[in-house]
């Protein structure tokens, strides 16, 4: 395995509290995998039998309702990663993964994380770190849902895109707006409302890149009381 993959996996957080030896004894066993745009990596209901780590590229987890509409879970990207509970326990996966993006995974069979975890307690106490992460993210997400306008959760959305810590700044949306909708909770349409309410707060669109003309007070806006950004 390439030792730029090897980087990224040991920056996440299933490895990041694993001793070194542990983690190069795991990592021996894994394999990293290349996906194209709109390659399926699993469908909703397969057995679940691996963790996956994100090396580069973005990719989303979704669910199909009943009456066909796409639920998107979540979307992860550089040193992400996904599946572990459900792997451990030996269950199906209740969603299903694509890539967005061209897209390296890296595959970690279940199976050598267990035996791992049986030999070494560092490794359960990185696993819970994991899941603890995947809980705090959903949890971030239904409050924004609840309690931010679909603009303040546009805004948010690029402050976590951003690099930068004060003035102007440029993003680049990762991937297409239909998705920013999806993992954002809104439809299409709420999304370009949200864009155009954003110009007074100093933010333009044009295509796939954002003009942020002061990112300190986007964030600001972001945790403005929603009773006085509905006004705006």
């Amino acid at each position: 395995m390439q030792p730029e993959y090897k980087a990224v996996a040991r920056q996440s957080l299933l490895f990041s509290s694993m001793p070194e030896e542990e983690v190069e004894t795991l990592l021996s066993t894994a394999h990293v995998t290349e996906y194209d745009r709109g390659q399926t990596i699993f469908l909703q209901g397969e057995k679940a039998t691996a963790i996956f780590i994100v090396i580069s590229g973005w990719c989303k987890l979704y669910r199909i309702a009943p009456s066909g509409t796409e639920a998107v879970v979540g979307v992860f990207t550089q040193g992400r990663s996904f599946g572990e509970a459900l792997a451990f326990r030996g269950d199906v996966y209740p969603v299903s993964a694509e890539a967005v993006t061209s897209l390296k995974l890296m595959r970690i069979e279940a199976d050598d994380y267990l035996r791992r975890i049986r030999e070494t307690p560092e490794a359960a106490i990185s696993l819970l770190a994991s899941t603890f992460r995947h809980l705090h993210s959903l949890v971030g997400q239904i409050e924004a849902l609840k309690a931010r306008t679909s603009a303040q959760r546009v805004a948010e959305f690029l402050c976590e895109l951003s690099n930068a810590d004060e003035g102007s700044c440029e993003v680049v949306l990762p991937y297409d707006k239909i998705l920013i909708a999806g993992r954002l909770g809104m439809k299409p349409e709420s999304l370009s409302r949200a864009f155009a309410r954003l110009k007074s707060e100093g933010v333009q669109i044009k295509q796939n890149l954002a003009k942020i003309e002061d990112i300190e007070h986007l964030r600001v806006y972001c945790e403005e009381d929603p009773a006085q950004a509905w006004t705006r």
